[in-house]
């Protein structure tokens, strides 16, 4: 036998049988032999499917079952609501799966504690026009909830920056070493909480422990009204990190709950989006609330932390009222005695995720993580190319980010002036991310549009470094604001972690995992501007453009990695016998993005 682990697992199910849903769409090719002679990279399936597919051997559906859909789902991006051109809003939209083998279908069954296994129905059906229909419904009442609370969020956390704009530093006796400090230990405490709230997060449910990490982090940053000193700067940027570490990584497990794998990084998108969003509605807010300094003698900023941390738990309260557990646990007093969702809506909700992904019924919604499959999730090589992308894409940007209200105020801009001159630079960077997602979803690409942005970057570092004292201010502010549109890929990498992980523990790991170290390169890029280096930071954009040359290059070594792998397991599989590769798909101990059939997106 060319692989020596085809071990026998009796009838022990876990994550580790799962298969991409470019092989379940490649194994209904195969058995219904459909013509492989279009170009068109939408048509169903593509033929990187089919080969997939037929790797992995055919499904078995029985004659008598409901039909399933004749094509895969076309892709469509934020536009066009009635669904993809061309589509039969009428005909059948359920994509085949293993569910549809009776053969196979044992080894994927949700475990007896699945939360919706009550809607679970391998024989439901449903068109193409009750599938966006639902979609759609998703979209309002949890998609758009979740991007309220990451604006909430970005509130608390991205007010600092208008806060230093109003003098915040002079009145509390700081300097921007001083802001460095602590912007670290802010980083510090987020990065070191990220893993202990994923943790938390899956044992209680993100529906519960997402309200109250909102509501103790206002409490926080409201308090900051009183800051009087250093010491109490650093307090309470350390409660901050340690309070809202974990949170975006929660809010992606949960949306895994009710979204397929190729939904999720356009919802991720929306998600990023609304961070966009929320810091263009800060800075009118911003504006108006400064305006404030004077009243009962305090300063502005002061009143600034005060009415958006008391925002932010507003918004905590109502998280617990407007989150369900899972996609059958809707009603509530608050939500309805039905809840949102009618019995064939929840029906629809949980096949399709499912028959996109069997893992997910492989862990209820409140379980925990046990120390080995953390440590098996921790240990996983493959993901780590990601993670490192994660530690260094935007540390090329992020000084420059952070440091512009600073900047625009050293070469002469008011405080007004200032807060309203960064609005250019969040519109267009609103504008790049979405446009940079849509690219990445169509060409089924992240490597290459990660490449692009460290480019984009590099473009607008260098004039950057050129700048002396005299040269025109606007000028200057130009290229910040056009290095700062960027199109950034971390909704893409954010999914891709997702894609690779291949398993709902790995998931649940590696997206903490992920965002620690994006954490961890915020760290970084918080020690590249020095006060010995202001105002122009020739030293610090001179490491920055180099750090920019080193992401392509590490873009580039994450793709050759990912194809290398995929050949290495193609030369596998493709020693095996027919009868070898059923055997493995039977039997396999390996897990998750482990398997001899998975291959990594790239």
């Amino acid at each position: 036998m060319a692989r020596d682990d085809l071990r026998h697992k009796g009838d022990d199910k876990g994550d580790d049988h799962l298969q991409t849903k470019a092989e379940k769409d490649g194994n209904f090719v195969a058995e219904k032999g459909i013509d492989d002679s279009s170009d068109d990279d939408a048509s169903f399936p593509s033929h990187e499917d089919k080969e997939i597919g037929l790797r992995t051997g055919k499904l078995r559906i029985p004659a008598d079952w409901p039909p399933l859909a004749s094509h895969e789902p076309k892709k469509y991006y934020f536009w066009n609501l009635r669904g993809p051109e061309g589509v039969d809003l009428d005909g059948i939209a359920t994509q085949p799966s293993v569910f549809d083998d009776p053969d196979k279908a044992p080894l994927y069954q949700p475990l007896p504690r699945y939360e919706n296994l009550h809607r679970v129905d391998h024989k439901a059906r449903w068109t193409w026009r009750e599938e966006i229909a639902v979609v759609r419904k998703i979209d309002l009442r949890i998609m758009s909830w979740c991007a309220i609370m990451f604006m909430a969020l970005q509130l608390d956390r991205g007010n600092i920056s208008q806060a230093v704009a109003d003098n915040m530093l002079d009145d509390l006796k700081l300097n921007t070493n001083h802001y460095n400090n602590g912007n670290t230990i802010f980083k510090v405490f987020f990065l070191v909480s990220e893993l202990p709230s994923q943790l938390v997060s899956k044992k209680l449910g993100p529906d519960r422990w997402i309200p109250i990490q909102m509501v103790s982090w206002s409490l926080v940053a409201l308090s900051q009204f009183w800051l009087n000193s250093k010491a109490s700067f650093y307090i309470t940027r350390a409660l901050l990190g340690a309070l809202e570490g974990g949170f975006i990584a929660d809010v992606c497990l949960y949306l895994s709950y009710f979204y397929t794998g190729v939904e999720l990084p356009v919802r991720l998108a929306y998600f990023w989006a609304a961070l966009t969003l929320s810091e263009i509605a800060a800075s009118f807010m911003g504006f108006g609330i400064l305006h404030m300094g004077g009243v009962l003698g305090r300063e502005g900023w002061r009143w600034l932390f005060l009415v958006e941390g008391a925002i932010t738990a507003c918004v905590g309260i109502m998280s617990w009222l407007l989150m369900p557990p899972a996609p059958t646990k809707t009603a509530s007093w608050f939500r309805g005695k039905d809840g949102w969702f009618t019995p064939r809506e929840e029906t629809i909700i949980v096949n399709r995720v499912l028959r996109d992904d069997p893992s997910k019924g492989d862990m209820h919604n409140r379980q925990h993580l046990n120390w080995q499959m953390f440590w098996r999730s921790l240990t996983d090589y493959d993901l780590w190319p990601i993670y490192i992308i994660g530690l260094m894409f935007f540390i090329p940007a992020s000084p420059v980010d952070t440091y512009l209200t600073l900047t625009l105020r050293s070469i002469g801009f008011s405080t007004f002036q200032t807060i309203l001159m960064v609005l250019p630079k969040q519109v267009l960077h609103l504008v790049c991310l979405l446009t940079v997602t849509y690219i990445s979803q169509r060409y089924n690409d992240r490597t290459f549009v990660g490449i692009t942005a460290q480019v984009w970057i590099l473009i607008t570092l260098i004039p950057l470094r050129i700048f002396g004292a005299h040269s025109n201010r606007w000028a200057k502010y130009v290229v910040t604001t056009l290095l700062l549109s960027y199109p950034s890929t971390h909704a893409v990498q954010v999914a891709w972690t997702s894609r690779n992980s291949n398993s709902v523990r790995t998931r649940t790991v590696s997206a903490a995992l992920y965002n620690m170290f994006c954490q961890l390169g915020g760290i970084i890029s918080s020690y590249v501007y020095r006060q010995d280096d202001r105002p122009l930071y020739h030293r610090g954009n001179s490491v920055l453009i180099g750090i920019a040359v080193l992401n392509v290059f590490i873009y580039i070594g994450t793709k050759v990695y990912y194809v290398l792998r995929n050949k290495r397991r193609d030369k596998e599989w493709n020693a095996l016998s027919d009868e070898d590769k059923e055997l493995y798909i039977r039997t396999t101990t390996d897990q998750g993005n482990k398997r001899l059939d998975f291959r990594f997106a790239h």
